[in-house]
């Protein structure tokens, strides 16, 4: 099943937070069974026999009348040999339980057409979850832990002088007390030991911020943050402007927040000069990049991320080998590549013997043997000559039969959804590599690949 989504509201970096979905496309050629009504949530007895991708596309239009919903009963894998255009109209496709090669087709056909793309399968008591996107790029990155940008290491004439005006060798209580700490930091240090992470260094590093006239905003406010480091910051970002609550007079803290504001306000106007400058330089509209994209930048810019993922075919042929050895050698992630590894095999088996294994009654020992076999002929085939996955694993992938149990699609559905999110949004940081889940141990790795 492939479910793709239009999205609005994306061009305008500062409307990230008031993105909506326009519509919603459902592509499923089959016919609800019995067997789906144990695992999809879309789908009820009535259902049995009609069409699968029009009966969910009716339950999602129940959801949010607000968005267009529509279904194609056609097979994905059909639409993917036979008319690869059809999906560059989306802004984002989700396609569940695709085997290998159609998965890889599709990641080539949707990085061609940019089009935002995450695969997600449920199989046992395993399944996986993987972005495939050339570049995505988020300015509101959101990190959980990070330091409040008070420039305690380097701070600014108006803040010095701020500074200068306490005396802390006073015998006051009173007054050491009400003194912000800020003020006691930058008093009693030269120099405050913080990491400015060094994953910004590499931003502006990057080839990509050399813009031209088709790059995107985001490397046009780089290029202009490259020149404002260089420059007017002093090899500092522009300020983002708050400070955090701390033990303080009232009078004081508002003093010193000000300082902060006014100084956040003086960065930002002049990075705003520096984007309509390199915007005029390039051949566009000096004023396509509006105030409030750029504030949001500024506001953000120790904080920016990009995030690229490989070529699903080129991880499939190559993957990273020392990573891959690791993870076949670690007693932490045996669990997690093994089920990676057969994941793969069971597409390999299903090629060779037009079925999955265990899918149909036969004899067991007999598909497990196969199955083992197609496994250690992949590790070789990745370069893992002399790995072996646990005898245990081997026989749960035989047993699960390719059944799609409810609990781990849910789990699997929820796990792409929030990738969903962070995508259209652009904020948060959306995962890197192919995140596994394991209904064995109850646990769930992202493999770096």
């Amino acid at each position: 099943m492939l479910v793709e989504l239009r999205a609005h509201g994306l061009r305008d970096l500062e409307k990230s937070s008031s993105w909506w979905v326009g519509s919603i496309t459902v592509v499923d050629g089959s016919k609800v069974e019995l067997g789906d009504l144990g695992n999809n949530f879309m789908v009820d007895e009535s259902s049995v026999g009609h069409s699968k991708a029009k009966t969910v596309c009716a339950f999602l239009q129940e959801l949010n009348d607000a968005v267009k919903a529509k279904f194609i009963e056609e097979y994905p894998e059909a639409l993917i040999e036979s008319n690869p255009s059809f999906f560059s109209q989306f802004t984002l496709v989700v396609a569940t339980q695709l085997v290998e090669d159609k998965m890889v087709k599709l990641d080539k056909i949707c990085r061609d057409a940019n089009v935002m793309l995450i695969f997600a399968r449920s199989y046992g008591l395993t399944g996986f979850v993987r972005i495939g996107v050339k570049e995505h790029a988020v300015i509101e990155s959101k990190p959980d832990h990070f330091l409040d940008d008070l420039r305690l290491n380097n701070p600014w004439p108006e803040l010095k002088r701020f500074a200068e005006t306490f005396d802390l060798d006073t015998a006051d209580p009173i007054v050491h007390k009400h003194t912000p700490y800020v003020i006691i930091l930058i008093k009693l240090a030269e120099e405050w030991a913080r990491n400015h992470g060094p994953s910004l260094q590499q931003i502006i590093n990057d080839s990509c911020a050399e813009v031209n006239s088709v790059s995107s905003d985001f490397w046009v406010l780089v290029a202009a943050l490259k020149e404002f480091i260089a420059n007017e910051g002093g090899g500092e970002a522009p300020l983002e402007g708050s400070i955090p609550d701390m033990t303080s007079s009232t009078e004081l803290y508002v003093n010193l927040q000000k300082i902060y504001q006014a100084k956040a306000e003086a960065d930002f106007l002049v990075m705003e000069q520096r984007v309509r400058k390199i915007l005029k330089q390039i051949g566009r509209d000096p004023d396509s990049i509006s105030k409030a994209t750029i504030k949001t930048f500024c506001r953000n810019a120790r904080k920016l991320k990009v995030c690229r993922y490989r070529l699903m075919e080129d991880e499939y042929n190559s993957p990273v080998q020392l990573e891959l050895q690791k993870y076949l050698t670690d007693e932490d992630y045996s669990t997690a590549v093994g089920f990676y590894i057969l994941l793969r095999a069971v597409d390999r088996f299903a090629a060779n013997y037009n079925s999955f294994p265990g899918q149909f009654d036969g004899e067991m020992d007999e598909e497990i043997s196969r199955l083992k076999t197609t496994a250690v002929a992949l590790l070789a085939d990745l370069g893992c000559n002399g790995s072996n996955l646990t005898e245990d694993l081997i026989n749960e992938m035989c047993r699960y039969g390719a059944a799609e149990l409810h609990a781990v699609a849910a789990i699997i559905g929820g796990i792409a959804s929030q990738e969903v999110i962070k995508l259209i949004t652009r904020q948060f940081v959306p995962m890197s590599g192919t995140f596994i889940f394991s209904g064995i141990d109850h646990k769930s790795q992202l493999l770096l690949l």
